[in-house]
């Protein structure tokens, strides 16, 4: 197991991103700073160490700072090797499906659901709940296909695509 060094997440009550940096760090057993964040008012340390977007969840490892909650999950993956417990599939290919639909997720999901409660008028709410089942009757194809009739994606145990 790599060395922990000093591990801070800067995160948000209301941030299903954030949500999926704190499981994968504790799928992985690591020991961490929780740091929340107010994002009306956000802090120095997050705005120095996430420049370019401001947002959360933000990573922290000695001093470097790692942006955006895919890649979180990735580098907590790739760094800290639990017993051989990997998140991501460590065939290739299942690995690139894999983040083909945690894309899927982040790209379509989202915003679509979000959008439901950004709407400003009940027609457009319509619309972007039409769009949100749209959306989520793909991720059970998609499930379907790839878990092999299993509960997860992974199969019988959770891993780099699951509710988030």
């Amino acid at each position: 197991m790599a060395d922990e060094g000093h591990v801070k997440l800067l995160g948000a009550v209301v941030s299903p991103f954030a949500v999926l940096a704190r499981m994968a760090l504790k799928m992985k057993g690591v020991s961490y700073e929780y740091i929340g964040e107010d994002m009306g008012n956000k802090s120095e340390l997050l705005v120095k160490s996430n420049p370019v977007h401001q947002k959360v969840p933000m990573l922290i490892h000695d001093g470097k700072p790692i942006c955006e909650s895919l890649a979180i999950v990735e580098f907590v993956d790739e760094l800290w090797d639990t017993a051989g417990r990997s998140i991501l599939p460590t065939e290739p290919y299942h690995r690139v499906v894999a983040r083909f639909w945690a894309a899927y997720t982040d790209d379509k999901l989202f915003p679509a659901y979000f959008g439901i409660h950004r709407a400003a008028t009940e027609e457009e709410r319509a619309e972007k709940t039409n769009e949100t089942i749209g959306v989520i009757r793909q991720l059970e194809v998609a499930l379907a296909e790839c878990s092999n009739g299993k509960p997860f994606f992974a199969g019988n145990s959770v891993g780099y695509l699951y509710d988030r």
